[in-house]
């Protein structure tokens, strides 16, 4: 189930990658790679940090290439056309896949992090989830020459941080697979709520 959320929130974040590379008028090339950026981006930086090399974007490379993918037919208008007329569906489509992905990515963080250093301190796990959840988002910003997304609007990477605390916690009363369960649902929720009341952080003037 873990893995089918994981690639359901593949496939948004590379949607989100190809969309904004077709929006900055690039090439094929470039909306692959802002779409693979965009998917394994945060996974990579965090095998990195962790010092997991290869990274297991390259070890197990199914979901760059359902990125890839997803990217490859983002950038033919006919699939954009269909999107298009279909807005509001995709949308939901975006925001629902993008929520599981983001709940997924940030406790598929924490768990690596706990798979190096079993003993981990509580500020490397929830970076590590914060930053395997967000990390894929902040490329695309970067490459596309915008502020990041995460550091002016909407109250998203608050919500995996939350997540992951949430998951360090409930790791001291229950076994890990179960407070990764917990983790993620807070995401989520917090995701939806923030969706529905227009929650934000306050913003500087």
């Amino acid at each position: 189930m873990l893995f089918f959320i994981e690639i359901m929130g593949t496939i948004a974040f590379a949607l989100q990658g190809a969309s904004a590379a077709v929006e900055k008028k690039m090439d094929i090339f470039g909306v692959c790679i802002m779409g693979m950026s965009v998917a394994v981006g945060g996974g990579i930086i965090r095998d990195l940090i962790l010092g997991i090399t290869p990274p297991n974007a390259f070890q197990k490379p199914v979901y760059a290439l359902v990125a890839l993918a997803v990217s490859i037919l983002i950038f033919f208008p006919f699939e954009r056309k269909i999107i298009h007329q279909n807005q509001k569906f995709y949308d939901a489509f975006l925001f629902q896949t993008d929520s599981l992905g983001l709940g997924a990515f940030t406790v598929v963080g924490a768990r690596a992090a706990y798979s190096q250093f079993p003993e981990a301190n509580p500020f490397l796990v929830i970076f590590v989830a914060v930053l395997t959840g967000v990390g894929g988002g902040v490329l695309r910003d970067l490459f596309t020459g915008t502020i990041p997304y995460i550091f002016r609007k909407h109250f998203y990477a608050t919500a995996s941080l939350i997540g992951g605390a949430c998951l360090v916690i409930c790791r001291h009363f229950m076994t890990l697979e179960w407070a990764m369960v917990v983790g993620m649902v807070v995401v989520i929720i917090l995701r939806e709520l923030a969706n529905r009341f227009k929650w934000n952080l306050p913003r500087a003037e």
